[in-house]
């Protein structure tokens, strides 16, 4: 499980897309992410729904 809040920034860079398109993502797939710091269990919700990023 992550351990850490992330920033929508590092978690589209784990997937290779801009932070833009990520918010595109999670609109499209009506996902309730709050604004701000992303949470360990709102981070889970995004890897379950497009899948685990690669990390770096």
């Amino acid at each position: 499980m992550t351990q850490k809040a992330k920033s929508r920034q590092e978690i589209a860079e784990e997937f290779g897309i801009s932070a833009k398109t990520l918010s595109r993502w999670i609109l499209k797939e009506k996902l309730q992410i709050p604004q701000g710091l992303i949470s360990p269990k709102d981070q889970e919700l995004i890897y379950e729904k497009f899948g685990k990023a690669i990390s770096k």
